[in-house]
């Protein structure tokens, strides 16, 4: 949560994440007395902001899986965070992503090995629980970036973007693109899933506003975060209503297959086609006027306030309670929120200017 901005919790974001976004990826609260090993978060030492920058630290970065493209770029900005405030860094994981037993055995050798902390994205809010635990007790501060464990287990959650700015922006940018005027609908994964139900909410909350008055929202699709009923709930939409200005798809799952079906027919470029997606699944029809602009986080900027939260653990300049504040190199101030949940931002806009800066 920037200092400059206003920002809601992103539990949502966080707990269901593993984000639902289909990037591999996407889910504090204290440590230092961490003698309570309840599920809520951990209670808060006391912290000194003014506390020098301790050098020399070993911060360990544990990704959900290791030579996964978003982890690799969201681990190098941990590095870039880690390496410039005078501290080594080091990554482990599993290869797959869906290894938590090994997870759990990285843990416990990071712990073995001293480490001064721990940033992990957690394949399962609990299973790493207890290894966490006890690496807490061992004085070793933990963040959790990009997925969440339960807050009990962990300092600080470095959380990708709020929920009502996801939901919000998505609506701001492609009504930009239609120029607000026109029918638009949304296409979504499941009907049951809580992340894309709340950013719908904002969206449907956001086209209340006065200058969304020529805008229509005339239907909300479900693709179930399957590639070919994403596609051909696309088709369906397009044939129910004609006049189709524009398609919102908050799942990188939709977003793709919309482009697929939108790039091979007659309404490309006219239909106008945004939501979150990741460069790689959309640099071809950004290139080819499918997509004009999406968005999502930058991972690398996820890892790099998950390297500086972690420094400034081991630094004693925070505790993970809430309201506490720490700076973050160029990324600016950051504010603790509930449950040491800290939000990265709005999320980064993708069009055809920036695309190729992207592999991920």
């Amino acid at each position: 949560m920037r200092t400059s901005s206003i920002r809601r919790t992103c539990a949502a974001l966080a707990a269901a994440t593993s984000l639902a976004l289909a990037v591999t990826a996407c889910g504090g609260t204290t440590k230092s007395d961490v003698k309570k090993e309840s599920g809520s978060a951990a209670p808060a030492g006391e912290a000194d902001p003014s506390a020098p920058t301790k050098k020399g630290l070993t911060v360990g970065f544990l990704p959900k899986q290791v030579n996964n493209p978003y982890f690799t770029t969201a681990d190098k900005g941990g590095q870039k965070a880690v390496e410039a405030l005078g501290s080594t860094f080091k990554e482990v994981g599993p290869t797959s992503a869906t290894d938590t037993s090994g997870q759990v055995s990285y843990v416990n050798t990071l712990t073995q090995q001293q480490v001064d902390a721990i940033a992990v994205s957690a394949q399962d809010p609990g299973a790493l629980c207890t290894a966490l635990k006890q690496a807490m007790k061992n004085g070793v501060k933990i963040v959790t970036y990009d997925s969440d464990t339960k807050p009990g287990c962990r300092n600080v959650f470095v959380s990708q973007a709020g929920a009502e700015d996801l939901g919000r922006t998505q609506i701001q940018l492609l009504a930009e693109q239609i120029g607000h005027k026109g029918e638009i609908a949304i296409l979504s994964a499941a009907q049951t899933a809580t992340n894309q139900n709340l950013w719908i909410d904002y969206m449907k909350d956001e086209l209340k506003d006065p200058k969304y008055k020529d805008v229509k929202l005339v239907k909300v699709a479900y693709g179930n975060d399957d590639a070919q009923q994403s596609f051909q709930q696309t088709q369906g939409l397009l044939q129910e209503y004609p006049k189709l200005a524009g398609i919102v798809s908050p799942t990188t799952v939709g977003i793709k297959a919309a482009a697929q079906y939108l790039s091979g027919s007659k309404y490309r470029g006219k239909v106008k086609l945004s939501g979150l997606g990741t460069p790689n699944d959309l640099r071809s029809y950004v290139k080819n006027g499918t997509v004009e602009a999406f968005e999502l986080w930058d991972p690398a900027k996820l890892g790099e306030l998950a390297g500086h939260a972690s420094v400034a653990l081991a630094s004693g300049q925070i505790t993970g309670k809430e309201g506490q504040t720490f700076e973050a190199g160029e990324l600016g101030t950051y504010t603790i929120g509930k449950d040491g949940v800290v939000d990265l931002g709005k999320p980064t806009v993708f069009d055809k200017d920036n695309i190729d800066d992207f592999d991920f």
